[in-house]
């Protein structure tokens, strides 16, 4: 909880892996609050009483949204998805804004990855920025597995992180200047 809302303000990009990796979580902990009280919860031995209590209703409401979504075996909860929207709307207008020609050729230069991707997901392809973020989170599972990784998937990769970088950094700057405009017409 307290980690999530930290990478939603610093990296909406980390925040969304960390987010995939916290369903994940819930799921081998077979969406059972007592072994996450046993397995997570107990691990963050600097917590007081009222943060322990806080994460296991956090961990408890996430559990209840898996349910009622019914992503218990798989995909991802709705504010998960509505958070990839916002960077796929985030992303479709910034390729559209000839202002930011550096974003545009980054996507350019992920796209053939991004094809290569989805070609290989066949029926289950899903969006380029989702995509993006499933290679990424593949990745996360092969080192967390210390699974040995081709050259060739490391640099896709590699090249998909600097594109989704560029995102996360664009929709940092672009929150910002929403929080900044809102301040100035409170002030006025």
């Amino acid at each position: 909880m307290y980690i999530a809302s930290q990478k939603r303000k610093d990296n909406i990009a980390e925040y969304i892996l960390y987010m995939w990796q916290i369903e994940d979580i819930i799921r081998a902990n077979s969406l059972d609050i007592e072994k996450i009280k046993e397995n997570v919860i107990d691990k963050f031995t600097d917590l007081n009483d009222d943060q322990r209590r806080e994460m296991t209703e956090w961990y408890e409401s996430l559990i209840d949204m898996m349910r009622a979504e019914g992503v218990t075996e798989h995909g991802h909860l709705q504010i998960n998805r509505n958070t990839l929207m916002q960077l796929v709307e985030l992303h479709q207008a910034l390729l559209k804004d000839p202002k930011y020609p550096n974003y545009t050729a980054e996507f350019y230069k992920t796209l053939p990855y991004i094809v290569e991707l989805r070609s290989r997901a066949g029926e289950k392809a899903v969006g380029e920025i989702e995509t993006c973020f499933t290679a990424l989170y593949g990745m996360l599972m092969l080192r967390l597995q210390s699974k040995e990784i081709s050259p060739e998937t490391q640099n896709a990769v590699t090249q998909i992180s600097k594109f989704i970088a560029m995102l996360a950094h664009h929709f940092k700057f672009d929150k910002e200047e929403i929080e900044k405009d809102a301040l100035e017409r409170e002030s006025n």
